[in-house]
């Protein structure tokens, strides 16, 4: 199957940012599930069986730290009992977010929110565990997770939680038009994407050192899709995304920009190495975002 026309690479420098020297990421498995690649994207083989990740992100900065999704839940097989038979997959769970946190004694006030790169059950299941904590959405998503059959799980989980609504006040990035600036500060933005569902987010996080990440949930399920430019296939598109078109679009922006930064589809295990897990808790009283939270 032919690939995708490649896209011109990204010609101009990158957004600036301004990082704080404290800020750092960290890579929180919660589990994987099995899925052959020949269903994942165009020209995957159905004997290559892959452990799909299912993780969270967290990200810490002095004022105040942000989940990007929240991987497997205590309840993750009620959760994937509520899913149509022919999705379900046979799966392994780890410690959920919340057991790891609490594993290093982290202090939850620190914890702004979780922001889910979309409402699909494997990115919010573990909202189950944590109770008190912010989700974080935009109108679209919201909209989307009300109503689509695809949202039961997230529907249930969130139950109780507060939102906080965030909007796209920030104007284009990296070729998505537009986006926020979660911080203010360049550090964490978040890119309306839409297409797999319609507010799929991309996170995009620059480090102190520079490094830069790109956390772009389902724009494909795995890294194969931004390497050998190709979509899912198909039949999956049809069932699992929204507007493939606008999903295409995205996929070409992140391919233009991967020579630049570290790009990690959501369920691509190896994509998170290199990533550190979670070290000793950081102490220290939080200071509200200087953007402020979403309303």
């Amino acid at each position: 199957m032919p690939p995708l026309a490649e896209p011109t690479p990204w010609p101009i420098p990158l957004p600036e940012a301004s990082p704080p020297a404290e800020m750092a990421i960290h890579h929180l498995p919660t589990g994987t599930y099995l899925t052959r690649a020949a269903f994942a994207f165009k020209g995957g083989s159905f004997r290559d069986v892959r452990h799909f990740a299912s993780s969270a992100v967290l990200v810490r900065h002095p004022q105040g730290d942000l989940l990007i999704d929240a991987g497997f839940g205590t309840g993750v097989a009620a959760h994937i009992a509520m899913l149509p038979r022919f999705v379900r997959a046979p799966f392994e769970a780890g410690l959920t977010v919340s057991e790891q946190l609490d594993a290093i004694g982290y202090d939850r006030r620190r914890l702004l929110g979780v922001l889910p790169t979309h409402s699909h059950w494997d990115h919010v299941s573990g909202l189950d565990g944590l109770h008190g904590t912010p989700v974080w959405i935009n109108a679209h998503e919201r909209r989307y997770a009300a109503g689509d059959p695809d949202g039961k799980v997230y529907r249930s989980v969130s139950e109780g939680h507060e939102i906080h609504e965030y909007g796209f006040d920030h104007g284009p990035y990296l070729g998505f038009p537009s986006s926020y600036d979660v911080y203010g500060d360049g550090s964490v933005v978040v890119a309306l994407a839409g297409g797999h569902t319609t507010g799929s987010v991309v996170v995009f996080v620059t480090l102190p050192t520079g490094r830069r990440y790109a956390f772009i949930g389902d724009l494909t399920w795995q890294i194969d899709g931004i390497r050998r430019r190709v979509e899912r296939p198909w039949l999956l598109s049809k069932l699992a995304d929204s507007d493939p078109e606008q999903l295409r679009q995205g996929l070409l922006r992140v391919i233009a920009v991967e020579g630049l930064m570290h790009i990690v589809p959501a369920h691509d295990l190896d994509a998170y190495r290199g990533l550190p897990l979670l070290p000793a808790p950081v102490d220290g009283p939080v200071t509200p975002p200087s953007s402020g939270h979403p309303t």
